[in-house]
């Protein structure tokens, strides 16, 4: 890569683009916000939302991918679902309300059409490593209508196999966690396993294996709750199970599936996260006929406190390092704590999101409080890319508390095709446990940029 190529790469990287919308922001009362839980004894966050921000502004788009109109591009039509509501980034369907809180309101024009909003997280890598648990988490309150004015709204908190962002086509075999979903104001919260085949298969598509009960107290519109989805692979068979406030009140595990089913469903990258309300639409149809109807009566939200994602596995407790994070969880190279001579730019990689680039002889990223746990680590494995030129490679290295050390690891890197033709490369590690910093270090005996960089993780085997 040439330095002008270089210079302008660097450019693009510190450009920031502020966009502000204005609409209607719809107000009814709620509940006073409440921030992310304290991490629990013995987990680590890894990844959250706590929707503070100034109202009527856009959620984070570092964290966020806003969906818009009637399907993604050369998908299928209506989301796939029969949902008639165009999606959209209107501060008046999508807004934080300034109070910690994100609400998703659909509205109906004076024409007849409806609007609302539908998001999904950048991330599409969230699955435990092997031998934890992942516990994704929402406090939501569903839109507060019920009775015929209710009729057709659909709001969810789910998550999609990464593998369907840019196919469309690979669904149910990609695997769909429904967390929570509602439909025409009932008070009921419905959990549902999608994966297979379309129609019929194990999951019983397109109905999926799913359970429903009342929310504890009071109404799921009346109230907030907490709604809780844990993959749990510390147990075999594995586990899928589904909370509302605590309470479980679904499960399936992987004995109940063929070995296909179950590797395409999890043997993936992992998991990308939505939030939405769809107005009518196949499951609204199926509890209320043809809806929404000339009855249903727009502009009540869905109010999202946080979203969180933890994992089990860390100490957890008070002299845990800031910025502590699972060896043997998918670590994104932006995620880092310090670097030399290096930028952040998009991904076209699968999930999306962010890559480490124009990574030279030299440069280092440093990454701190990575806890190995007390089982040695002995693998390294980094997504990477290289558009290097001929002759042009390099080493990618890991060393532990400092840039300096001795590296543990290593391995070989040359041209791949082009700076986001990705794989996955793993290099054996000496034994490593407790708490490091960690140092990727590049080496390379020409001055030109040898590789980029996704995400990185450690395993024992």
């Amino acid at each position: 890569m040439t330095t002008e190529i270089r210079y302008r790469r660097r450019l693009a990287a510190v450009a920031v683009v502020l966009l502000a919308l204005s609409g209607l922001l719809v107000r009814v009362a709620v509940s006073a916000s409440a921030a992310v839980p304290p991490t629990p004894s013995g987990w680590s966050l890894v990844w959250s939302d706590d929707f503070n921000g100034s109202a009527n502004t856009l959620p984070s788009s570092s964290n966020w991918i806003i969906d818009t109109g009637h399907a993604y591009p050369g998908g299928p039509g209506n989301w796939g679902t029969g949902e008639i509501q165009n999606y959209t980034s209107s501060t008046s369907n999508l807004s934080l309300d300034g109070s910690g809180n994100l609400r998703i309101t659909p509205l109906r024009s004076s024409s007849g059409e409806w609007t609302s909003a539908r998001i999904e997280t950048r991330r599409a890598d969230f699955k435990p490593a092997d031998g934890r648990v992942l516990r994704i988490e929402s406090r939501i309150q569903m839109p507060n209508v019920t009775g015929n004015a209710a009729l057709g709204y659909w709001p969810a908190f789910w998550a999609l196999g990464a593998p369907y962002r840019g196919n469309y086509w690979n669904w149910p075999a990609i695997g769909e966690f429904d967390i929570m979903e509602n439909v025409n104001g009932l008070n009921s919260v419905w959990a549902v396993l999608h994966c297979g085949v379309n129609p019929g298969g194990p999951c019983n598509e397109t109905t999926g294996l799913g359970a429903s009960r009342a929310c504890p107290g009071s109404t799921c519109q009346s109230a907030f709750h907490t709604y809780r989805f844990e993959w749990d692979r510390s147990v075999s068979p594995n586990q899928l199970r589904w909370y509302v406030d605590g309470q479980q009140f679904h499960s399936v595990n992987q004995a109940q599936f063929d070995a296909t089913t179950w590797s395409n469903m999890t043997g993936h990258a992992g998991y990308f996260l939505l939030l939405n309300v769809a107005m009518g639409g196949a499951f609204p149809n199926a509890l209320g006929g043809q809806t929404p109807t000339a009855a249903t009566v727009p502009g009540r939200p869905m109010t999202v406190d946080y979203v969180a994602v933890w994992q089990s596995g860390s100490n957890g407790g008070p002299t845990d390092p800031p910025g502590g994070v699972d060896a043997r969880s998918t670590i994104q190279a932006e995620a880092y704590q310090a670097q030399s001579g290096t930028i952040t730019e998009a991904t076209t990689d699968s999930g999306g999101g962010q890559n480490i680039g124009a990574i030279t002889n030299g440069d280092w990223l440093r990454y701190d409080g990575v806890d190995f746990g007390s089982t040695a680590a002995t693998q390294f494995r980094a997504r990477v890319a290289s558009g290097a030129g001929a002759g042009v490679s390099g080493l990618v290295q890991v060393r532990l508390d400092s840039p300096t050390a001795t590296p543990i690891g290593d391995f070989a890197l040359g041209n791949t095709g082009g700076w986001q033709s990705w794989r996955t490369v793993p290099a054996n590690i000496s034994g490593v446990t407790g708490t490091h910093t960690v140092y990727l270090t590049f080496s390379s005996g020409q001055p030109a940029d040898f590789v980029n960089v996704n995400w990185f993780s450690f395993s024992t085997s």
